[in-house]
């Protein structure tokens, strides 16, 4: 692997360099390099400790055919030694050639592109050896088994890692930058036989120094296990939801699979002739920003090397953007919007970075306290979604809502609806936190239906 974060720069301009050689009319080229470690813990042993250590090249060529239509093809290679990339670009510009034509394929708008790489404090440079990460999972599991009603493990990890991404293309951009990631992650069952029930807590960050300690995640996962002991199965019926911020995400993430410029240009998004109009309750707006400082998902560039900036996909309630790269946007007829995501098998594609929905103004106490009967998810189970009609179906465990307090765990539960009746009946609490790429706060929507017993 590269030993210096210039030399996979120096490796995909090299490679553009040899693209536009061998007859591309436009190229760029992708090296991802990265290094991690993971260790795993349970019953008290370690288990396994992995590490792992590469530079991936993604290379792609774009030439025009006779009737001026431009194609392009992709060929991604470990060996970047030189006759085996000499080898890889000779194939790429013949795949090239003979594909088929794609008007909306080609590179970022010239203005558009990064003129400085932004420094986002991605990476923390540290590296916590084995033994390190050992005691971690350690401390973690053994928070847990420490916890009453706890009576097995399904073990603890820890884990670093490091990435680095440089890009370069034929109109000039070069760009590269670094990013860290420290994670502990702990599960465990609790109670017996049948009645064994099983939950989960990590914690991952940029920064060592932002990590929650292996003590604590080891503790809340035992304790969300014992919460869930003896659960209930309830009648169908139609009743207020509470997401919990574990899940709330996803709901957020379910709007952004809506609005993003592929599925849009296809024709297979519920929300395609929405733009402009009220897809969310006044007042609530949601923010991708990939300029978030330490952000799990910030980016000084987008994978065509567009300068990222903050967007407001939803505002005040009205649909402001799709998410684009620049062919998608292209087949809209817009510019893109910044959103390319790349990795070193395949072309550009619509992606979001830090996606939230903004906190609303409500403690979490107070968004439930009115409700007389409700279901509180903490665990969302299926993909049950439909992109084109909007439909939601999913499996779901959690907790009874009696009377505005949350009350016995409960299991075996569908919750379904329509996102576009969901978007429109959400209220957020004020509970905001950045733990994942995407993220909400507690969120309730009114009037689901759940199908239970």
């Amino acid at each position: 692997m590269s030993s210096e974060p210039t030399s996979d720069l120096h490796l995909a301009c090299l490679a553009v360099k040899k693209l536009m050689a061998a007859g591309a009319d436009a190229a760029d080229a992708i090296a991802a390099a990265g290094t991690s470690m993971s260790v795993s813990y349970r019953m008290g042993k370690l288990e396994d400790v992995e590490r792992s250590e590469g530079t991936d090249l993604g290379i792609r060529a774009m030439v025009k055919g006779a009737d001026g239509a431009m194609r392009q093809a992709v060929v991604s290679l470990t060996d970047t030694s030189g006759p085996a990339l000499d080898e890889a670009v000779a194939r790429v510009v013949a795949m090239a050639k003979i594909a088929p034509d794609d008007p909306y394929c080609g590179l970022a708008d010239t203005a558009r592109l990064a003129k400085e790489v932004a420094d986002l404090d991605l990476d923390d440079h540290q590296e916590p050896d084995a033994d390190t990460l050992a005691k971690w999972a350690e401390a973690a599991e053994k928070a847990a088994l420490d916890v009453d009603g706890v009576t097995n493990s399904m073990g603890a990890g820890a884990g670093w890692g490091r990435s680095r991404v440089a890009l370069a293309t034929s109109d000039g951009f070069e760009g590269t930058y670094s990013a860290s990631s420290h994670s502990v992650s702990c599960s465990v069952l609790a109670g017996e036989g049948t009645g064994m029930e099983r939950d989960y807590d990590y914690s991952s960050a940029r920064h060592l120094s932002e990590l929650d300690t292996a003590e604590e995640v080891g503790r809340k996962a035992a304790e969300k296990a014992v919460k869930r002991l003896n659960p209930r199965k309830m009648p169908s019926q139609s009743v207020p939801v509470i997401y919990d911020p574990r899940v709330s995400g996803g709901i957020v993430g379910h709007l952004a699979g809506a609005v993003s410029g592929a599925a849009v240009a296809r024709g297979t998004s519920f929300l395609k002739d929405r733009m402009g109009q009220q897809v969310l309750a006044s007042g609530l707006s949601i923010i991708d920003d990939p300029r978030i400082i330490r952000g799990r998902a910030s980016k000084p560039f987008d994978g065509e090397g567009v300068l990222t900036e903050k967007l407001a996909l939803v505002e005040d309630g009205v649909l402001q953007s799709w998410i684009m790269d620049t062919s998608s946007a292209r087949q809209l007829g817009l510019e893109t919007s910044g959103r390319a995501s790349r990795g070193t098998g395949g072309p550009p594609g619509p992606s979001t970075t830090n996606l939230y929905l903004e906190a609303g103004s409500v403690s979490r106490d107070d968004l439930i306290a009115d409700i007389k009967q409700g279901f509180y998810i903490t665990e969302l189970i299926g993909m049950g979604v439909n992109g084109v009609t909007g439909d939601y179906s999913r499996g779901a465990a959690g907790y009874w809502i009696e009377d505005g307090e949350i009350t016995f765990p409960v299991t075996e539960i569908t919750v379904a609806g329509n996102l576009k009746d969901m978007f429109l009946n959400l209220t957020p609490a004020d509970d905001l936190t950045f733990r994942y790429g995407t993220n909400a706060p507690t969120l309730r929507i009114e009037g689901m239906t759940i199908a239970g017993a």
